[in-house]
């Protein structure tokens, strides 16, 4: 949202955003109402029905941000400095919050598969509709852990671990693409040459992403 103020000030366009894990993201698109412009995860253009919503040819990538893992603010920080470390955080942990039905909650359940945890962690995962329910149940004690996108575990309530170990970290890649029947292509255009500005880019990094 504040990328979306900078370039309203900066530009004069309007931007109206939506927002939602890629299951959502892809019935979003799908659905038939106007767009001009998504900025995904590139998981929704591996959908063949989604990705005819889009003009075709090369999208641009915008940003990248790996998983992390998050504790209630004040509570004791456990050690994920190591596979072995984090396998065992995550085994002593009562409960973990994350959204299964989305491209970073597939990463996580692929990084259980890696650490041979995958049965044990399915009775301590509280399964969340979204970011913010992610989020709320760590700050209020329903779940112990958050493993989830490291940008969404810098929100207020919540301390984020590290580090997280390089060897298992998996990242998410939002790119951008024009929507095949927009009536705002210079608009579109524009949004996306203002995402890859260096303004756009040093808030990125602020907000726990990497650019490009």
């Amino acid at each position: 949202k504040e990328l979306g103020a900078q370039f309203e000030s900066t530009s004069g366009n309007k931007a109206v955003f939506r927002f939602g894990t890629t299951p959502e993201l892809i019935k979003l698109v799908t659905a038939g109402g106007p767009f001009d412009l998504g900025v995904v995860p590139r998981e929704v253009f591996k959908d063949t029905s989604a990705q005819s919503q889009f003009v075709s040819g090369p999208t641009t990538d915008i940003a990248r941000v790996g998983l992390g893992v998050a504790v209630r603010s004040g509570a004791p920080k456990p050690d994920i400095s190591s596979p072995e470390a984090l396998k065992q955080t995550l085994l002593k942990a009562q409960s973990i919050a994350t959204i299964p039905a989305s491209a970073a909650g597939a990463q996580v359940l692929r990084l259980f598969e890696r650490l041979g945890i995958s049965e044990a962690m399915k009775a301590k995962t509280k399964a969340q509709p979204g970011r913010a329910q992610v989020v709320q149940a760590v700050a209020n004690g329903e779940a112990e852990l958050g493993v989830f996108l490291a940008n969404v575990l810098t929100a207020p309530g919540l301390d984020l671990l590290s580090p997280f170990p390089a060897e298992l970290q998996q990242e998410v890649i939002f790119t951008a693409g024009i929507a095949a029947n927009t009536k705002e292509a210079d608009a579109a255009k524009a949004f996306i040459t203002y995402l890859t500005s260096p303004a756009a880019t040093a808030l990125i990094k602020t907000k726990g992403m990497n650019p490009g």
